[in-house]
C-alpha cells in the first residue's frame, strides 16, 4: 500500500478504487499523519523547551499544509504575519480587534472569490477559515486581558492574554499539527499552558511533568471515527447527491422522499463527525485536550471536544443538534459574536448577524445563506412553540395518562428532526441555487410552508392548546 501512495499518480489511483477525491483522501491521510507526529512529540519534546516544541510544531504543519496546497500555504503565512504586525502596532486594543478582524475576513473572502467552484472547495482557503476564527480570537482575548476581571464572564478569565504573544507562538498556535486543517478550535491560552506543561499532571514528590495517560483515549476516539467513515462511505453508494437528481428519487411519493432525504443527510452529518472524531483522536494523544478530573477523580480528555454522539444520536429537537454539533465552531461563535452584539438589544438581532457571519466565514454559495436562514426559522419555531407545549394543560395531561400519546410523541420528534435536518441540509451540500432549487421544488417546499406560515398560524395553536386551560380557570373562578 505504501508503494502505491508514494509511486507516480499512486493517490490518484488509490482515490479512484476507494471512490473518492484525491483532494479529501489527501487531507485524511494528512490529519492521520497527526498521531505519528504526536507519538514523536509525546516522547521526544513533551514538557520540554516550549521554544523547540514551537519549532517542531510549525515544521509539522507548514510541511503538511504544504503537501495539500502547495505554495498557496504561504497565504496562511501572509495571515499569520500581518496579524502580529496590527497587534503590534496596535497593541491590545478595541481597534486592534476591529483590524484584525477585518484583515483576516477580507483575506478569507478573497480566497473565496478567486478559488471557489459550483461545489464544495478542499483548497488553501480550507485551513484559512480555520486560522482566521483563531486569530480574530487572539486579538480579542487580548483587548480582554486588558478589562477589570469584574468585566469578564467566568470563560473570558481562562482564555485571557495579558501579554502579546511572540510571533514564533502565534505560528506554532496556528500550525499546530493536530489542528491546523480543519481544526478544532481552541484558545491562545489553552496552547500555552499546554507547551509550558500545565495540561497534565505532576509526580507529587519531585514536581516533575508527567507524561499524560492519553494515548489510549485518543486512538479510541479515532476508532469511533473510522465506524462513521465507514458507514458515511457505505451510505453514500445508496444514497449519494447524485441520487437527488435521479429520475429513480423523483419518482418517489412526497413521504418516502422526505424519509430518503432524511437519511441523506444524516449520511452527509457523518461526513464532519468522522473527521472531527479522528482529528479529536489526535489532539488528545497529542494531550492538548486535558480537561480536569471529573467527579470519580477520572481525567477528562474533552477540551477539544467538537461534538456529543450521545446528544446528537439521540436528540428530538434541533437545539441539541446545535449544541452537539461543531461545539468548537458554535462557542467561538457564541463568545466572539452573538455576546459582543449585545449593544443591538435584540436576542434576534444578535442571532441574525451571528448567522449572517457564519454564511459569510463560510464563502459566497448561496446554499450558506440558506441553510442558516433555515436554521434561524426552525429555531423561532421551536423556541415559540417549546414552552407552549410543555404548559399546555391538554398535552400534558394527555403524555402522563397515555403510555401510547408517549410513544406517538417521541416517534413524532424522531421523525421531525430526522427529515427536517436533512430538509435543511439540502442547500448547504448542494450549494448552488439551481442544485438546490431543482430538489426542494420536487418535494414543493413543504418544509419551507410549514415553519415560515408557523409565524401567522401561531396564535390560533396557541389559544388551541390552551384553550382547556383556560376554561378550567374562568370555571373555578
Amino acid at each position: 500500500m505504501n508503494n502505491v501512495i508514494h509511486s507516480p499518480g499512486g493517490l490518484a489511483r488509490l482515490s479512484t478504487f476507494l471512490g473518492t477525491p484525491e483532494a479529501a483522501l489527501r487531507l485524511l491521510i494528512s490529519i492521520l499523519l497527526g498521531f505519528p507526529v504526536a507519538l514523536f512529540h509525546r516522547y521526544t519534546l513533551y514538557g520540554k523547551d516550549p521554544i523547540r516544541q514551537h519549532l517542531f510544531f510549525i515544521t509539522c504543519g507548514l510541511l503538511i499544509g504544504y503537501w495539500n496546497y502547495d505554495y498557496n500555504i504561504l497565504h496562511s503565512l501572509t495571515a499569520v504575519c500581518g496579524t502580529y504586525l496590527i497587534l503590534m502596532v496596535l497593541d491590545s486594543t478595541g481597534l486592534s480587534v476591529i483590524a484584525t478582524f477585518l484583515f483576516n475576513m477580507m483575506y478569507l473572502l478573497y480566497g473565496y472569490y478567486t478559488t471557489s467552484t459550483q461545489g464544495y472547495d478542499i483548497k488553501w482557503t480550507m485551513p484559512q477559515c480555520v486560522l482566521t476564527l483563531r486569530l480574530i480570537g487572539l486579538a480579542f482575548n487580548l483587548w480582554d486581558g486588558q478589562k477589570y476581571d469584574k468585566k469578564l464572564s467566568d470563560n473570558q478569565k481562562q482564555i485571557i492574554l495579558k501579554k502579546r504573544p511572540s510571533l514564533l507562538e502565534i505560528a506554532a498556535y496556528v500550525y499546530f499539527p493536530g489542528a491546523f486543517l480543519i481544526g478544532p478550535q481552541f484558545s491562545m491560552q489553552r496552547y500555552l499552558d499546554y507547551v509550558n506543561g500545565q495540561l497534565t499532571e505532576r509526580d507529587p514528590q519531585t514536581g516533575a511533568i508527567k507524561l499524560p495517560n492519553c494515548v489510549s483515549a485518543g486512538f479510541l476516539r479515532a476508532f469511533i471515527g473510522f465506524i462513521y467513515v465507514v458507514i458515511f462511505q457505505i451510505g453514500t453508494l445508496y444514497v449519494s447527491d447524485q441520487y437527488l437528481f435521479e429520475s429513480s428519487f423523483q419518482k418517489l411519493n412526497l413521504i418516502k422522499k422526505y424519509l430518503v432525504i432524511g437519511l441523506w443527510g444524516r449520511i452527509n452529518l457523518y461526513k464532519y463527525i468522522s473527521v472531527w472524531l479522528i482529528t479529536e483522536g489526535v489532539c488528545i494523544v497529542f494531550g492538548l485536550t486535558y480537561n480536569g478530573k471529573d467527579s470519580e477523580g477520572h481525567v477528562k480528555w474533552d477540551g477539544c471536544a467538537n461534538v456529543k454522539l450521545r446528544t446528537f444520536e439521540t436528540t428530538m429537537q434541533f437545539n441539541d443538534y446545535i449544541l452537539s454539533f461543531n461545539i468548537n465552531t458554535n462557542h467561538w461563535c457564541a463568545e466572539y459574536i452573538y455576546k459582543r452584539l449585545k449593544f443591538l438589544g435584540s436576542k434576534i438581532y444578535s442571532q441574525i448577524m451571528t448567522l449572517l457571519f457564519l454564511a459569510l466565514w463560510h464563502g459566497f454559495h448561496s446554499g450558506y445563506y440558506h441553510c442558516f436562514f433555515m436554521e434561524f426559522v426552525v429555531l423561532y419555531f421551536e423556541r415559540d412553540i417549546g414552552p407552549v407545549l410543555k404548559n399546555s394543560e391538554i398535552v400534558q395531561t394527555m403524555l402522563k395518562i397515555r403510555w401510547e400519546a408517549r410513544v406517538l410523541a417521541w416517534i413524532f420528534l424522531k421523525l421531525y428532526t430526522f427529515v427536517f435536518m436533512g430538509y435543511s441540509l439540502i442547500s448547504f451540500v448542494l450549494l448552488s441555487y439551481p442544485r438546490y432549487n431543482h430538489v426542494y421544488s420536487s418535494m414543493y417546499y413543504c418544509g419551507h410552508v410549514f415553519f415560515l406560515s408557523y409565524p401567522l398560524l401561531a396564535p390560533y395553536i396557541k389559544r388551541l392548546l390552551g384553550q382547556r386551560h383556560e376554561h378550567q380557570r374562568l370555571h373555578q373562578e
